[in-house]
C-alpha cells in the first residue's frame, strides 16, 4: 500500500508499525513531521519535514493560542501535502497523530483516502485533569470551562473527518464524547519487552554528571519528560525527606528536563523543580538526590534495570510510556491511585497504589518495597507479566496492522 504517516515527532507512536511494514516490503511509506529526525528509520521509509513560516497571531486571546498554533501547523502540513499530491502521491491510507493540528486539512487534499486518527485525550472542564489539583487549579471555573472548550475544537474536527480513531487506553477513550466511542479502538502502541526486560546481572551505569549506579545500591527512580505537577513532581519532591527518614542511604534519581514546558502551566521565574526543592531545604540530604536531566533511551533502560523502586504519579491524563517500560523491566512500582494508572496496576499484585497528594503515603510505600525484597520481587514479576499479557509489541502490533488493513479496504465504516 501507499501509506502516509503524520506525526510532529515522527516516527513517534508509529515506529513499531513502520518496522513491520518495512520488513514486509512493497509498501510506499512516507512520513510528514515538523521536527528533524532523532532516530534512524527502517529501510524504505521516507521522511519529509514541513516548514512553518510564521508564529502565533499577535494579541490573540489566551484561549485561542492553542487553536491558532494548530491552525498554523495544519496549514503548513497541508501545503507540503499538496506538493506530494501534485507529484502523484495518492495514499491508500493516512495514519495521523492529530494532537498538534497537522492533519486538519489532509482529508480535503485526499478526500478518498481513509484516515485513522491517533487520539490521545479529550479535554473536559471537570472530572479529569482540569481542576484535579486544587493547588494549581484556576481561580475561575469559567476559565477552566473556556480552556477545555477551545481545546476540544481540534479533536472534534478530526473526529468528524476521520474514518476511524485509535487511542491507547480505555481511560483515554472514556474522555471522548459517547457518540464517537463506536469509532474509537483501544490499542496500545506496544512495548519492546525484549529491550525493556529485567537484567539481574546489570553492570554499573555511569552518567554524564559522573554519578555511578550499581545493582548493590538502594535506588529509587522517578521520571518525567518535563518535571511538572501534571506528573506529580511536587508530590514526589515533597516525599524525599520522608523517603530518606524511612530508608537512609537510598539514592534518589530523577530523570527529566527541569526547565521544559510540559502539559500544564509554566512555572514562572524558576523551574518547578527548584520551586519545590526550596520547600524542603534543610529537610533532606541533597548528596543522595540526583537530578540527571534527560537520558538517551539505552541509559534510561539501564537505569530502570538498576532501580529498586520506581515511582510514577500523574493527574488523570495521558498514560506515559515510562510506566509500562518500568513494568516491563520488572520494577516494583509505586503509582498514584489515579486513572489511567489504575487500569494497569492492581495494588498489592503488580505494584502499590497511593494517594497522589500524600508525600507520606508515597514514602511509606517506597519504604515498604525497599524493606521487603520478597514483596518487591513479586510486584516486579507480576508487573512484567501484565505487560507481556497485553501491552507487548507482539500483542499490540497485529491489532494495529489488522485495523489498518480493515480501514484501508473499507471494511470499517
Amino acid at each position: 500500500m501507499h501509506i502516509l504517516f503524520v506525526h510532529q515527532n515522527f516516527p513517534g507512536q508509529y515506529r513499531h508499525i513502520l518496522r513491520a511494514l518495512s520488513s514486509q516490503g512493497g509498501h510506499t511509506l512516507i512520513g510528514l513531521g515538523i521536527n528533524p529526525l532523532s532516530e534512524e528509520l527502517p529501510n524504505g521509509v521516507q521522511y519529509q519535514q514541513y516548514m512553518v513560516n510564521r508564529g502565533n497571531t499577535f494579541g490573540i486571546h489566551d484561549h485561542l493560542l492553542d487553536l491558532d498554533s494548530k491552525l498554523i501547523r495544519g496549514e503548513a502540513c497541508a501545503q507540503h501535502a499538496i506538493k506530494l499530491r501534485d507529484k502523484g502521491f495518492n495514499p491508500e491510507l493516512i495514519c495521523a497523530h492529530v494532537g498538534w493540528g497537522e492533519a486538519l486539512f489532509l482529508k480535503d487534499i485526499w478526500p478518498n483516502s481513509p484516515m485513522i486518527a491517533y487520539q490521545e485525550f479529550f479535554y473536559n472542564a471537570t472530572g479529569f485533569d482540569l481542576g484535579f489539583d486544587p493547588e494549581f487549579s484556576s481561580a475561575s471555573i469559567l476559565n477552566d470551562i473556556a480552556r477545555a472548550r477551545f481545546k476540544t475544537l481540534n479533536p472534534l474536527l478530526m473526529l468528524e473527518v476521520s474514518d476511524w480513531n485509535i487511542t491507547p487506553t480505555r481511560f483515554q477513550k472514556s474522555t471522548y464524547p459517547l457518540q464517537y466511542h463506536p469509532r474509537i479502538s483501544v490499542i496500545h502502541d506496544g512495548i519492546d519487552t525484549q529491550l525493556a526486560q529485567p537484567n539481574l546481572r546489570t553492570s554499573p551505569l555511569k552518567l554524564d554528571n559522573g554519578l555511578t549506579l550499581s545493582a548493590n545500591q538502594s535506588i529509587v527512580t522517578f521520571v518525567n519528560r518535563n518535571l511538572e505537577p501534571y506528573r506529580g513532581c511536587h508530590s514526589f519532591i515533597r516525599s524525599i525527606p520522608y523517603i530518606q527518614d524511612y530508608s537512609p542511604g537510598t539514592k534518589i534519581v530523577v530523570v527529566g528536563s527541569p526547565d521544559g514546558t510540559g502539559y500544564g502551566a509554566q512555572s514562572g521565574d524558576i523551574s518547578w523543580r527548584d520551586t519545590f526543592l526550596a520547600e524542603i531545604t534543610d529537610c533532606y540530604d541533597p548528596a543522595l538526590v540526583h537530578f540527571v536531566g534527560c537520558l538517551d533511551y539505552l541509559k534510561f533502560i539501564h537505569l530502570l534495570q538498576l532501580s529498586s523502586c520506581h515511582v510514577y504519579l500523574t493527574y488523570p491524563f495521558v498514560l506515559s510510556w515510562s510506566l509500562l517500560e518500568a513494568m516491563s523491566i520488572g520494577c516494583a512500582i509505586v503509582g498514584s491511585s489515579t486513572a489511567p494508572v489504575q487500569e494497569l496496576i492492581v495494588s498489592g499484585h503488580n505494584g502499590l497504589l497511593v494517594d497522589f497528594f500524600s508525600p507520606k503515603d508515597i514514602s511509606r510505600a517506597v519504604a515498604t518495597i525497599l524493606q521487603e525484597p520478597d514483596l518487591a520481587f513479586k510486584l516486579g514479576k507480576n508487573a512484567r507479566e501484565s505487560i507481556l499479557a497485553k501491552y507487548s509489541i507482539e500483542k499490540c502490533l497485529p491489532l494495529h496492522l489488522s485495523l489498518m488493513q480493515l480501514v484501508a479496504s473499507g471494511g470499517l465504516t
